[in-house]
This record gives structure tokens, sequence and C-alpha cells, in this order.
């Protein structure tokens, strides 16, 4: 009985020790402070074209809202496609988010980043 009760106990470290070379999720916060509503949110390893959608739950409404949401594992520098109401679509591109801990979208970087502007 002493021997399996034994075996036990170094079963559980070993698993603990597993657990914590995983890294926690990376957290960012997206501010939205334009005038429209963000009704679709992407995330991609900088230049490439592999974009994850990040589920909104509803839009981010303009004003002066935000939301966090977990970035998927990866590099640090990631690419944020963002699509207004309307279906105008912003491309944020080599973000660090191993820096920065998020965006905050604004009617100027809205305009300068615009393909029209």
């Amino acid at each position: 009985m002493f021997a399996v009760a034994l075996g036990n106990l170094l079963v559980v470290p070993s698993a603990t020790s597993a657990n914590a070379v995983r890294r926690p999720a990376r957290h960012f916060d997206l501010v939205n402070a334009t005038f429209d509503s963000v009704v679709a949110l992407a995330i991609a390893p900088a230049d490439r074209d592999a974009f994850q959608d990040i589920e909104l739950g509803e839009p981010l409404q303009g004003g002066l809202t935000s939301m966090t949401f977990d970035v998927p594992a990866g590099g640090c520098l990631r690419d944020l496609r963002i699509t207004f109401h309307g279906g105008r679509t912003q491309l944020f591109p080599h973000i660090d988010v191993c820096r920065s801990s998020g965006l905050r979208l604004t009617p100027r970087t809205a305009v300068r980043n615009h393909p029209d502007a």
C-alpha cells in the first residue's frame, strides 16, 4: 500500500512541471474610438494570409468601447484585419503582440490606414 501511495506522489509533480512549460495566453485589447462599429476581427502571422477570425460575440460599437481577446499561439509579429460596419476593411500590419498589449482605433488611424486615403 505504501509503495502505491509513493508512486502517486511521484507522478503529480512531474505532471505539474509539464504544465509549467506551457505559455500563458497573450491577451490583447482592442479599443474602438472610431465612429463606426467593428463587425469582424481577424489575426494572422505578419505578412501571411492565414487569418484566423476572432469571435466578437456582438459588434464592437463605435464611440469608446473595448474588448480583450486571446492571441492565438505563434510568433510576436502579427497583422490585424478589422472590418467595420458597411464593409470597410482596414489592415494593421506588423503589430508586436509581445511588446504591445493593445490597439486603439481612432478616426485618425482609420483615415491614415484606409486604402483610398
